[in-house]
């Protein structure tokens, strides 16, 4: 699959990881090339080297440690298939990312379990990592890591579905109290009872995405899963959280869609900004929006973000409020296609407030909207802008 990249600096973190030597190598890897499969590659590779799995086909039971610095790993001539199959690597998952700055791109992966119930497809223990155009769906875990304040990890264009074990201890991407998560872009939905995004980070920039699920019974590209928390930032931290569709299902195991320091404020940051998200509620006799704990120290911003469904707002006493729009049923122009533009509404279009900076001079103007699957656009705002994830359709 072939994705426009998007670059909007009023929203993105800047991460500059360590090129490639002028030496590196290509390792080929499928039927009939060099490497019959991924894991024999990554056993040969060297820092810096590029790992090319041929697409369209399956590879079962392939899991193993990943231990060279600098590597890209992709799938070419389509999406090839990384099937855990029963196995796992060192009893933490399939892919065990040890070496920093590994960067793996255009794979599916699937079947990660391990005895204690906790395996990921992914399992980050290097410092640095980015995940582009994946998909990562019906493992115990999709992304695990562990503790690394040094590591900053990117994840874009990726879709999330299914992972989860079933005990509401394992997520569609469980991210420690790593230095920086950046998601963007992404369609992270139906974790199986826990959550669709769970990051300790100390910053976490999540922008133009959409987490949502399936009612009971309904089936996609995953089965629907019944999640916890749509969004879950246990440790605070500074956090953006812009430009999304936060969707919770009627059948779900936690009727909260996003919830802010509910395990202990410990990260240094306690600033969360939450703008021109729209958020949907389908669970029509509970929930809670926006949940903060009380061990949160400042005030969290909501602004130009849509509410709909039953609910409350947010816990937090004081959390300022600026030109935010609730409603039991928004219009939008086609709700159960996903067409979320908002309908001619003069409380909605043209009735945003100018998102400022925050307390670091980050700017808090959404320049892009989610575009399904996994993907992205620019987002034009025609006079003032507008209430929501995405413009009105005036």
């Amino acid at each position: 699959m072939q994705v426009k990249r998007l670059t909007f600096p009023t929203l993105s973190i800047v991460l500059t990881l360590c090129a490639g030597t002028v030496s590196a190598a290509t390792l080929s890897v499928g039927p009939g090339k060099t490497y019959a499969t991924p894991c024999k590659a990554f056993a040969a590779a060297k820092t810096g080297d590029v790992v090319e799995i041929t697409g369209n086909t399956t590879y079962s039971g392939d899991v193993c440690g990943i231990y060279a610095s600098n590597l890209t790993i992709r799938g070419v001539n389509g999406r090839p298939k990384i099937d855990a199959a029963g196995r796992n690597a060192m009893g933490k998952g399939t892919w065990v990312v040890v070496g920093n700055n590994v960067v793996v791109e255009n794979v599916e992966m699937f079947g990660a379990k391990v005895p204690d119930q906790n395996g990921a497809a992914l399992r980050l223990e290097g410092t640095n990592f980015t995940l582009r155009s994946a998909f990562l769906h019906d493992n115990e875990n999709g992304i695990l890591t562990g503790a690394n304040l040094n590591s900053k990890i990117v994840i874009e264009y990726s879709e999330f579905g299914h992972n989860g074990y079933g005990t509401g201890y394992t997520h569609n991407l469980y991210i420690g109290n790593v230095g920086s998560l950046t998601f963007r872009y992404n369609f992270s939905h139906d974790a199986h009872v826990g959550h669709n995004l769970k990051s300790r980070a100390r910053v976490n920039t999540i922008a133009y995405n959409r987490f949502s699920s399936l009612n009971a019974g309904e089936t996609g590209s995953t089965a629907a899963g019944k999640p916890s928390y749509e969004i879950n930032l246990p440790n605070a931290g500074t956090s953006y959280v812009i430009g999304n569709v936060i969707q919770q299902p009627s059948s779900n195991s936690n009727p909260i869609l996003l919830s802010y320091g509910e395990e202990g404020a410990s990260n240094p940051g306690h600033d969360l900004y939450v703008v021109n998200n729209t958020f949907l509620n389908d669970n029509s006799s509970s929930g809670t929006f926006v949940k903060i704990g009380s061990a949160v120290t400042k005030k969290v911003l909501l602004q130009n973000n849509i509410f709909g469904g039953t609910g409350t707002l947010t816990t937090q006493v004081g959390a300022v409020e600026k030109t935010n729009y609730r409603a039991l049923a928004p219009g939008f122009v086609n709700r159960a296609a996903w067409d979320l533009r908002p309908t001619a509404n003069g409380l909605v279009a043209n009735a945003g407030s100018t998102p400022g900076v925050s307390a670091t001079g980050v700017s808090l103007k959404p320049g892009a909207v989610y575009k399904h699957v996994a993907s992205g656009s620019s987002r034009a705002t025609v006079k003032t802008i507008d209430i929501g994830a995405y413009e009105s359709a005036l």
